[in-house]
């Protein structure tokens, strides 16, 4: 017989806001960096998107340094 895992309510991370270790709900976003809309397509940057589960507190962070 299988046994269920317990589900999770997100990521625990450190909150800025709260000032401890909270969960936090996770995603990747893609971005549009450029002001133009000529061309937008192609400057689409992935970013990681966090966002605290208890004061709702959000900040995201490019992934991609290049």
């Amino acid at each position: 017989m299988a046994s269920k895992t317990p589900r999770s309510d997100g990521m625990a991370e450190t909150c800025a806001n709260c000032g401890e270790e909270t969960p936090h709900a996770v995603s990747v976003e893609l971005k549009t960096e450029s002001d133009k809309e000529e061309n937008a397509e192609f400057s689409r940057e992935p970013y990681r998107v966090s966002k605290c589960r208890v004061c709702g507190a959000k900040s995201s962070t490019r992934m991609n340094n290049a």
